[in-house]
C-alpha cells in the first residue's frame, strides 16, 4: 500500500510538472488544479499545494510569490526522464518542429532562428565566457552570434531563474530550417561525437539516433564529458559535437547555395558536405543521397564544462528573433 501511495504521488507530481512546463508564467494552485483537469487529473487546490511543497523541496519548482510556481531546469530534466518511455523519438519531432518554425531570411537579415539555452551562475559567467573564446575564435560553432538574458527574462521558451544568466547559442537545426524554405527536406539522422584530426572531420566515435531518444544527444555527451573541444580549438585534434543529416542527391547544389547564403549572415553550420551515394566520415548514406555534417551548436558550452564550470543546458529551447542576436566579441569586449 505504501509503494502504491508513493507511486500515485509521483504520478501527480509529474502531471503538475507537465502543466508548469507548458506555461512561460508562474502558476498558482488554483490555475494548476484547473489545468490538471484537462489532463484527466483531479486534485483539490489543497492537494496541489501539498504536492508543490514536495516539489519545492526536491528543487523541481521555484516559488515566485503569492503561491505561484515555476518549473526549474531540474524539474524539466525530471519530467523528460519520467516521460522518456512514451516519448521515444521526441527529439526528432522537436527538430522537425523547429525547422518548420525557422523563418530566417539571410538576404534581409530578418526572421526567427532556433536556439539552445545555457544557464550559468552569475558569479561564474565571466569565467564561462573566457572558456568559450578559443572555440568561437577557431569557428567550431554554428555562429558567433549569441544572446544573453538576465533573471526573469526569456530565451526561447526558457525563463531565466534567479541568480542565473542565460546564454543562447544558435542551434544547428537552423540549417534544416533554411534548407526547408528552399524546398529541401533534410533528414536528421543522429547527433554524435566527431573525431577531428588536423582540423578536418575524420569519424564519429559515438552516435545517438534522434528517432530513438527523448533527450538531446549533445546534452548527454556534455554531461558525460565525452568532448575535447578546447583541444581541437588549440591543436586541431580532438572530439567535438556534430550532427548528421541526409538530403536527396538532386538537392546537393541547393545545399551549397544555402551554405553560402548563411555564411553571409555569419552562420557556418555546415561542417562537411559529402558526395552522392558515398560515405561521409565513415557513415554510409542511402542510394542517391548525400550526407551532411553540421557542427554542434553547444560546442562552446562543452568547452566551458571541460574547464570545470557548471552549466545547465536546455537544447533546442525555442526560437529567437535574429535581430536580437549579437556578436560574442561584443559581449566579451
Amino acid at each position: 500500500m505504501v509503494q502504491s501511495a508513493n507511486s500515485e504521488t509521483e504520478k501527480k507530481i509529474i502531471s503538475i510538472l507537465k502543466v508548469l512546463s507548458e506555461s512561460s508564467d508562474s502558476l498558482g494552485s488554483i490555475t494548476i488544479a484547473r489545468e490538471l483537469e484537462h489532463h484527466g487529473v483531479f486534485l483539490s487546490e489543497r492537494a496541489v499545494r501539498y504536492h508543490l511543497r514536495i516539489m519545492d523541496e526536491r528543487g523541481y519548482t521555484r516559488p515566485m510569490g503569492r503561491d505561484g510556481r515555476m518549473i526549474t531546469p531540474q524539474g524539466f530534466e525530471e519530467l523528460q526522464m519520467a516521460l522518456a518511455p512514451e516519448q521515444v523519438g521526441f527529439m526528432l519531432e522537436r527538430l522537425e518542429l523547429l525547422a518548420f518554425c525557422t523563418t530566417l531570411d539571410p538576404k534581409k537579415h530578418t526572421g526567427e532562428v532556433p536556439i539552445n539555452t545555457s544557464l550559468f551562475d552569475k558569479n561564474k559567467f565571466k569565467r564561462a565566457l573566457a572558456a568559450m573564446r578559443g572555440v568561437f575564435k577557431s569557428g567550431i560553432c554554428v555562429t558567433d552570434l549569441v544572446a544573453v538574458a538576465s533573471e526573469g527574462e526569456k530565451l526561447g521558451d526558457t525563463v531565466i531563474p534567479s541568480g542565473k544568466v542565460g546564454f543562447a547559442t544558435v542551434a544547428s537545426v537552423v540549417v534544416n530550417g533554411v534548407s526547408l524554405k528552399h524546398g529541401v527536406p533534410m533528414e536528421s539522422k543522429f547527433g554524435g561525437v566527431l573525431e577531428v584530426r588536423d582540423s578536418k572531420p575524420r569519424r564519429f566515435v559515438a552516435i545517438i539516433n534522434y528517432g530513438g531518444t527523448s533527450l538531446d544527444p549533445s546534452q548527454q555527451y556534455i554531461r558525460a564529458k565525452m568532448t575535447s573541444v578546447n583541444k581541437v580549438a588549440q591543436t586541431g585534434n580532438g572530439k567535438i559535437l556534430a550532427n548528421f543529416r541526409e538530403v536527396p542527391a538532386a538537392a546537393r547544389s541547393t545545399i551549397e547555395e544555402v551554405t553560402a547564403s548563411l555564411k553571409e549572415v555569419g552562420i557556418s553550420g555546415v561542417y562537411a558536405l559529402g558526395n552522392i551515394s558515398e560515405p561521409l566520415c565513415q557513415i554510409p548514406v542511402g542510394l542517391n543521397r548525400v550526407g551532411v555534417i553540421l557542427v554542434g551548436g553547444l560546442n562552446p558550452v562543452a568547452a566551458v564544462v571541460e574547464a570545470g564550470i557548471e552549466v545547465e543546458n536546455i537544447a533546442e529551447s525555442g526560437m529567437i528573433d535574429f535581430q536580437r542576436l549579437t556578436s560574442f566579441w561584443e559581449i566579451t569586449g
